[in-house]
């Protein structure tokens, strides 16, 4: 059995360790090229023997240290001490990361190497995390501190890339959302309900040699009391799990709380501890509730006077959610508590009536404390004559966006979004900052000029025999990767968004060009075209 031991993580010892990593070049590119692509891919899926065989007869420390600490194998004692000759099997003892057992050195955690890319660079860190499923043979304990996953990954790549001073990662885990936070912050807060995540968090706070994090225990935003925040980040623990005898709550992902209380209760909370300007994102889950659709649930929990975007990404069933959580937990359908486990999340659901559970992210912004511009009527900026009816009269935050999700900008006042996206995206964080962007600049009207943004294509459709498209739409290649239709005055008023002619110009021209009132083809326009500049359709010409 592999021992579970605390992770104490010691400075000293910690740069030691940083010190015998780096010179075994215990790296990403390093390992991959060790034992190749495939079984790399492999090793990702819970295979390790592919990756085994081949090093299988190489002892030098990098061959040494890949067993030991990125699969989680017992090393010869020898083997271990040549390849830690700072550190010392004695120093990897003192940090909790492993245990000499006889002739062998038994790991106690995983040590693997993480790359990042951001807008400062490209960089790599070795993030320590308790032992997976695979290296302890069995289902994982209830202290489980997980490594960086799929979940981590994808708050990683949806954090807006902005420079504040004071930064939040509520429940850290092992650390690496306030890492990367770490690097367009000042001083980042980490918190987390578990110890032993603190301990692994600090840990490898240590052995990237980042100094700017500070470490506290609690549960939510009771260790920030009364304070505030430019950036709150949280992966929280917001699986949701039943409150039933025989289900095990590990602590990594269930934090505690029956049904979706805990992504309700940190949207509630977490205004209260964003500074003027200050952002809070979040991943989390959501049930559809007698007939309630999850989306609406959330949008209840958020004030009316925030910033608000929400993106639904998947949505399961009752039975697939459940099932794939407790797989998750190490318990397969060939396993004999696998039954009983299904039955208690189905049971749960039930009680509850609920049809569907939704994941995705979530965004809240506070108004930076200034006064929003008025908007202006975009007559004159944009050239269109004034004395057109103004259709943001007739607009609300409810309007369904075209684009399928619900909500949209209003014109001036919030930003209220709550939608679903399916299909690939890339770039989110940079996507929700420019659209944000987007949205405060309109608060002061379209502006003058407008470009089609470089990852913009245009999609045509014709019925045989038909020289008129019966569909149009434009296509976005970054982002969210959205297709919108549009009608050809619409696509025609893209196409002529090069940064020469105005607005205002294009839509007079497009007027006498389909023989419309000019005020009645505005009216119908400007709506859309607020929404392609929120969307990264539309960007402002620089002048």
């Amino acid at each position: 059995m592999p021992p579970h031991l605390d992770p104490r993580p010691d400075a000293r010892l910690c740069a030691a360790l940083a010190a015998d990593l780096d010179a075994a070049d215990l790296r990403s590119e390093s390992l991959r090229a060790a034992w190749g692509d495939d079984a790399d891919d492999a090793l990702a899926r819970g295979i390790r023997s592919p990756l085994l065989h081949a090093i299988a007869h190489r002892k030098d420390p990098l061959a040494t240290l890949g067993r030991l600490f990125v699969v989680g194998l017992p090393q010869p004692v020898a083997d271990v001490a040549a390849a830690l000759p700072t550190v010392g099997i004695e120093g990897i003892e003192a940090l909790g990361l492993a245990a000499r057992d006889g002739d062998v050195v038994a790991p106690a955690a995983l040590i693997r190497p993480q790359s990042f890319v951001d807008a400062d660079g490209v960089g790599e860190w070795w993030i320590a995390s308790d032992l997976d499923e695979v290296a302890l043979g069995g289902p994982l304990p209830p202290d489980h501190v997980l490594g960086v996953g799929g979940a981590s990954r994808t708050l990683a790549a949806l954090v807006m890339p902005e420079q504040v001073d004071r930064a939040l990662d509520l429940g850290t885990g092992c650390g690496i959302q306030a890492l990367l936070v770490s690097r367009h912050a000042g001083h980042v807060v980490a918190t987390d309900i578990s110890a032993r995540a603190l301990a692994y968090a600090e840990l490898n706070a240590r052995l990237a040699g980042v100094e700017n994090i500070e470490f506290r225990f609690g549960s939510m935003f009771a260790p920030v009391a009364g304070e505030s925040f430019g950036l709150i980040v949280s992966n929280p623990p917001f699986v949701i799990t039943p409150r039933a005898e025989g289900v095990p709550a590990y602590e990594y992902r269930d934090g505690g709380l029956v049904g979706d209380a805990l992504v309700e209760g940190f949207i509630r909370e977490a205004p209260a501890h964003l500074a003027p300007g200050g952002a809070a994102q979040l991943l989390g889950n959501w049930e559809t509730r007698s007939g309630v659709d999850g989306l609406e649930r959330v949008r209840s929990w958020i004030p009316d006077d925030l910033d608000a975007w929400v993106i639904e990404r998947e949505r399961l069933t009752p039975l697939g959610y459940a099932e794939l959580w407790i797989r998750d937990g190490g318990t397969t359908p060939r396993d004999a508590g696998f039954e009983p486990l299904l039955e208690a999340w189905l049971d749960d659901f039930a009680g509850r009536d609920v049809t569907a559970v939704g994941f995705g992210y979530v965004l809240l912004r506070r108004p930076s404390g200034l006064d929003l511009p008025t908007p202006e009527r975009e007559s004159s900026g944009a050239g269109v004559p004034r004395g057109e009816p103004d259709p943001e009269s007739t607009r609300t935050a409810s309007t369904v966006a075209e684009r399928g999700g619900e909500g949209s900008d209003d014109g001036g006042g919030r930003l209220r979004r709550f939608e679903r996206i399916e299909q690939a995206v890339s770039g989110v964080g940079t996507a929700l900052r420019q659209g944000l962007r987007a949205h405060d600049l309109l608060a002061g009207g379209i502006p003058p000029r407008l470009v089609a943004a470089p990852d913009v294509t245009e999609a045509r459709h014709h019925l045989p025999g038909q020289e008129a498209p019966s569909v149009i739409e434009l296509r976005q290649g970054g982002g969210f990767g959205r297709t919108v239709a549009v009608d050809p005055a619409l696509a025609g008023f893209v196409g002529a968004c090069d940064g020469e002619l105005t607005v205002g110009q294009i839509v007079q021209a497009l007027a006498d060009l389909f023989e419309v009132p000019l005020d009645a083809l505005w009216a119908d326009m400007r709506p859309r075209i607020r929404d392609l500049v929120v969307d990264g359709f539309l960007i402002p010409a620089l002048t």
